[in-house]
């Protein structure tokens, strides 16, 4: 991706679709060319903290929402320590940022970042078009001249496709940190980071929870090394297929029964180690507004999503596991997609969606209780 940020407002730049669909419009944040997966997301607010999701890596991002950057950026609301997605289309640019906690505009920060995007396109025809033919790679190209179309066209097609794509070790962090527990320490927690968000452990440490993030790439003697209560397996961006290290490492935590917790790519991670497949869903599920169900209670929970892949497990069923009987938790109303795995046998549960809220509804802030639940009742049955 090559960069540069003189009148980039005014600037033409075009987005390309593999399928040969392009859209015309304004550069937007750096000028230059970059390539990825297009997918939307449907939230309304919260962009700062989906461009900083590590699980956006190696996408271009459309925002369906109309008008984008209203309240600029701030120091605060970051899910990493960048912004992650490889480019942003939106229809309608805010022109002044407006918030009490606003630093700089969106404009300004994804210039500072690099980070190429396309602004003044119709985003509702473009959403349409994923719908009804699924994400695809693309390519933003921006600059006072550009080359033929059918050259940007052969050019985004020669890209490597997100089916197979191993993500998660360039995401994760390369060494080992701890997030103190608030108050008083109750349990002790190894975070498998494959795209950590910042808010999960720190919605865990709100809990009384000492969590040590650990790299990708950690053994089971890296893990237990820092005595955990419970195992948590983050999200992450890329193919699950491709996740060997995660499974086998989750395998081990699952043959020595200690609880564990996965959120999204854990949740993949999961099914694979049960004996599940994944496969890529058309269009993916974005957003801070899907409808999930909790089977284990019946209740109804407005989600944030953030996955392309799904499990592969039966929906009306207990499987049989080399772990105990397992069942699908939780289902997205929309499409019936599994959203969630537990196993009924031994302390291990996982979702598909984010229940740290960042951004997105606090509906589901109960599965962290859940997991402190949890660890709870096995440290109980230890002493007994």
């Amino acid at each position: 991706m090559t960069t540069s940020t003189r009148g980039a407002a005014k600037t033409p730049a075009v987005l390309v679709l593999e399928d040969g669909r392009i859209f015309r419009g304004r550069a937007y944040g750096a000028v230059g060319e970059t390539f990825g997966e297009a997918v939307f997301s449907t939230g309304m607010t919260g962009y700062q903290e989906t461009l900083t999701d590590p699980s956006y890596d190696r996408q271009i991002v459309v925002a369906t929402a109309p008008q984008i950057g209203n309240t600029g950026w701030n120091d605060e609301d970051d899910e990493s320590g960048r912004i992650w997605v490889s480019g942003y289309v939106v229809r309608d640019p805010a022109r002044v940022p407006s918030n009490w906690r606003s630093r700089r505009s969106l404009d300004d920060e994804l210039t500072a970042q690099g980070v190429v995007g396309i602004s003044g396109i119709d985003t509702r025809a473009l959403t349409r078009h994923l719908r009804e033919r699924g994400s695809m790679r693309a390519g933003i190209f921006s600059g006072e001249t550009l080359a033929p179309d059918a050259e940007l066209v052969t050019r985004v097609q020669a890209q490597p496709h997100m089916k197979g794509a191993s993500l998660y070790e360039e995401v994760a962090t390369k060494e080992a940190y701890v997030v103190p527990a608030v108050g008083e320490k109750k349990f002790t927690v190894a975070a498998i980071d494959l795209g950590i968000k910042g808010m999960t452990p720190q919605r865990m440490a709100e809990r009384g929870i000492e969590v040590h993030v650990l790299p990708a790439t950690a053994t089971a003697e890296d893990v237990y090394a820092v005595e955990p209560d419970g195992v948590f397996f983050s999200n992450g961006p890329g193919d699950p297929a491709t996740a060997e290290g995660p499974v086998a490492l989750m395998t081990a935590v699952l043959e020595r029964k200690t609880p564990l917790f996965g959120i999204c790519f854990g949740n993949q991670i999961l099914g694979r180690a049960l004996g599940f497949g994944t496969y890529k869903l058309k269009y993916g599920h974005r957003g801070i507004n899907q409808p999930v169900q909790d089977r284990t209670t019946g209740k109804v929970e407005v989600t944030a999503h953030n996955h392309g892949f799904a499990v592969d497990a039966p929906l009306d069923q207990v499987s049989d596991t080399r772990f105990g009987r397992a069942e699908v938790s939780h289902v997205c109303l929309n499409d019936d997609v599994v959203e969630g795995l537990q196993l009924l046998d031994q302390p291990a549960f996982s979702v598909q969606y984010h229940p740290e809220a960042a951004a997105g509804p606090h509906d589901a802030a109960y599965l962290f209780d859940r997991f402190t639940s949890l660890m709870s009742t096995v440290r109980e049955g230890q002493r007994a």
